[in-house]
């Protein structure tokens, strides 16, 4: 497949990689230097597009991808807050997007794994529920994308609780979301279930980018010649 590449930092350059090795050809590469490609022939000639940039560049990549008919893989977190809005805007125009709040093949089971586990221990009242994630230091947002989808998941088995906090929290009604943000630390992400007897931890360690590029390049594959909006859940068929 033809795929234009928007964002060339590390993970783009793993992106790259692994588009080279499965046999993919990259048509265009986008970065702040040239961003006005985007509109460029060469841009609508694409099969997909992959973008790992930053929220607010992921808004306008969604419209500017939907509106030149490249559908398009968003790898970027942070603007999820405003995910209906881009679906309309994608689906009135007849687009193609892929979004996920991380491309991990093993944090998507893990996600599963933290829902179920989650419907098991709100019966469980002597079980307080606490989460830590832990990221590399030029991650902007906090907390991330997996921590917020983690949070929706447990939130929705626990009916007392009204929202999630970025901090530990001693409030019954509010789940804590502790963000670190230390050296290069790919990803870190662990639920505690703590009572006064024992400890329950669920816990997803990534050890390079390598997982969240190659999950990004499966889901382009999956992409081309689609329409509508989709998921790792489709992906995975989970």
């Amino acid at each position: 497949m033809k795929v234009a590449l928007i964002g060339y930092g590390k993970m783009g350059h793993e992106i790259e990689k692994i588009l080279l090795d499965r046999g993919h050809q990259i048509i265009l590469i986008i970065d702040k230097d040239n961003q006005p490609d985007i509109k460029s022939e060469k841009f609508k000639a694409a099969d997909v597009a992959i973008e790992f940039t930053t929220p607010h560049s992921a808004i306008e990549n969604i419209k500017a991808s939907t509106l030149a008919g490249v559908p398009l893989v968003c790898g970027s977190t942070g603007w999820l807050d405003r995910l209906p809005e881009m679906e309309a805007f994608v689906t009135q125009n007849n687009g193609g997007l892929f979004y996920a709040s991380n491309f991990s093949l093993g944090v998507n089971i893990f996600f599963h794994v933290n829902e179920y586990l989650a419907k098991i221990m709100a019966k469980l009242k002597d079980y307080s529920v606490e989460m830590e994630e832990w990221h590399h230091n030029q991650k902007l947002d906090a907390p991330s994308g997996t921590a917020i989808t983690l949070a929706e998941h447990i939130l929705k088995e626990y009916p007392q609780k009204t929202g999630w906090v970025n901090e530990s929290t001693t409030d019954d009604s509010k789940l804590g979301i502790i963000s670190i943000r230390k050296g290069d630390i790919p990803g870190i992400h662990t639920v505690t279930y703590n009572s006064p007897v024992d400890t329950i931890t669920l816990t997803h360690d990534a050890k390079s980018r390598q997982g969240f590029a190659l999950g990004a390049v499966l889901a382009a594959e999956y992409l081309v010649g689609k329409k509508g909006i989709h998921t790792m859940n489709d992906l995975l068929t989970l």
